[in-house]
């Protein structure tokens, strides 16, 4: 989604307000980099504080909650059978 940055911005909070998306996720449906996300965030400050209010509460539950998320990945990853790949041992 290209275009007026401000109303990239609005559209982009109220995304991730709506559905409580991970700034990757919304940075995939917008079809923009996660920088992008992040810089229209801090544009909705200026913009849309009240906006702007409600998706730092996202984003701070999002955060809070990643490391579960990435511990729930490598359960699945390794109960599918992944070769665990770490650092080799030489003897």
């Amino acid at each position: 989604m290209k275009g007026d940055p401000e109303e990239r911005a609005v559209a982009v909070g109220r995304y991730i307000v709506r559905s409580g998306a991970t700034v990757r996720a919304a940075a995939a449906v917008f079809g923009v980099s996660k920088s992008t996300i992040w810089k229209d965030q801090t544009r909705l400050r200026h913009t849309n504080p009240g906006l702007w209010a409600e998706v730092q509460t996202v984003v701070q539950r999002n955060k809070a909650e990643r490391h579960l998320r990435g511990g729930e990945a490598t359960r699945r990853k390794y109960l599918r059978g992944a070769p665990c790949t770490g650092a080799r041992r030489t003897v």
